[in-house]
């Protein structure tokens, strides 16, 4: 009988104390991105993403503290909209891609906050080195698709200094500090 109220709990999308549940990032159906920005000289605001990543995650809503998130980035597939630009970023000036093909992210820890969303700490490793970062997100939903299966989508931004994982490209002091976004939809496995 447990087995059965269990699977008519899952097939209704509920959770009895059901444990973290794994979900595959959707960036095939471009429902994912990452994207940063950056001040122009202290003038204006370079935008910019990455095309191309992919990424998992654990979450139980009941238990928080015990999701889990792994991205990899593939840092050749940056796209600011400038052809020349982003030849310049995939330089050893910045990015060094024909070095470090690969920027990844894993988190460490996750702690809620007051106001209903979380600090996710984490290890970022670009360019080669490794430092914490913490990205400030919130959840924005979940539920069933119209497809039959059931996803979960998150929203975070964080911030960091270029120079902490060794890009001393020379850009002014109003451009020494990256902002990413990171929107993540992801389809429970």
């Amino acid at each position: 009988m447990k087995k059965l109220i269990l699977a008519v709990a899952a097939t209704l999308g509920l959770s009895f104390g059901i444990h973290a549940a794994d979900y595959k990032i959707d960036t095939e159906n471009a429902h994912a991105f990452i994207h940063f920005k950056i001040s122009h000289l202290g003038f204006s605001w370079l935008h910019g993403r990455f095309n191309t990543f992919e990424g998992q995650f654990s979450y139980d809503a009941d238990k928080l503290t015990d999701s889990q998130v792994n991205i990899v980035i593939d840092t050749s597939s940056i796209d600011s909209n400038h052809a020349e630009r982003d030849k310049h970023l995939r330089s050893a000036d910045f990015l060094n891609v024909s070095e470090h093909p690969q920027a990844t992210f894993k988190s460490t820890r996750v702690v809620a906050t007051d106001d209903g969303s979380f600090n996710l700490h984490g290890d970022l490793t670009l360019n080669g080195i490794t430092r914490g970062i913490v990205i400030s997100a919130r959840k924005i939903g979940e539920g069933n698709d119209p497809w039959g299966g059931f996803r979960t989508g998150f929203s975070g931004n964080t911030s960091f200094e270029l120079k902490d994982f060794g890009i001393n490209y020379d850009l002014g002091p109003a451009s020494s500090r990256v902002y990413l976004e990171l929107d993540v939809e992801g389809i429970r496995q």
